[in-house]
């Protein structure tokens, strides 16, 4: 049998959010994952070539895989909300996949801003199986939320990242208590540049710790 895809309206808090919903190529869904994409201000959407791996990455594990345009993206409904509003957008979704497969895991991740998300989602949620952060840009000042985090968290990098360089990302990681899984892949850029193949079997193994 074919698996599913589906394109769906999620209703959120300032309108409704535009979203894809797709089921694991192979065999039963074994989780569940939100993906959340990179700065809505800065050409993030659910489509990134980034955000487009991480989903298929976690799919080939088995994950039911629902990836979302924050309010005022595409055909998402609203407007930017200073991250505060792309975190309710989130949650939203997030509650939407988790009535779809109640009796599933269920996985935040994401890419870049969208990693913040995630890791945000995390914080709150201590039941969740697992976070995976791509890309995390260390240079926010405001990382609080990362240190009370009781979830498992999976970091997956560019060995070349201006947003995040390693030597930033090691120092944080290290601070944190549960030390969280890391893993650089070489990479030319923030974006994973000649190295998307690699990336997305770092993905592959880190969904197959959930």
């Amino acid at each position: 049998m074919a698996r599913r895809i589906e394109t769906l309206f999620v209703p959120g808090p300032a309108g409704r959010l535009e979203a894809l919903l797709e089921e694991p190529e192979d065999g039963e869904p074994r989780y569940v994952a939100l993906v959340c994409h990179p700065h809505p201000q800065h050409g993030g959407t659910m489509h990134n070539k980034v955000v487009y791996r991480l989903a298929r990455g976690l799919r080939q594990t088995g994950a039911v895989v629902l990836r979302f345009n924050y309010r005022g993206v595409n055909l998402s409904e609203g407007v930017y909300a200073d991250g505060l509003g792309e975190l309710e957008d989130a949650r939203a979704c997030l509650a939407l996949l988790r009535d779809r497969y109640p009796a599933l895991p269920f996985v935040a991740a994401g890419f870049s801003f969208g990693s913040r998300i995630a890791l945000q989602l995390a914080s709150e949620i201590p039941s969740m199986a697992r976070a995976i952060a791509v890309g995390f840009p260390t240079k926010y000042p405001d990382n609080g939320y990362l240190e009370p985090c009781t979830v498992p968290r999976t970091f997956l990098h560019s060995t070349i990242d201006v947003h995040g360089p390693m030597v930033d990302l090691v120092e944080l990681t290290k601070s944190l208590s549960g030390p969280p899984d890391v893993e650089f892949v070489p990479a030319k850029d923030h974006f994973f540049a000649d190295a998307l193949d690699e990336f997305e079997a770092a993905v592959v193994r880190a969904g197959q710790t959930v």
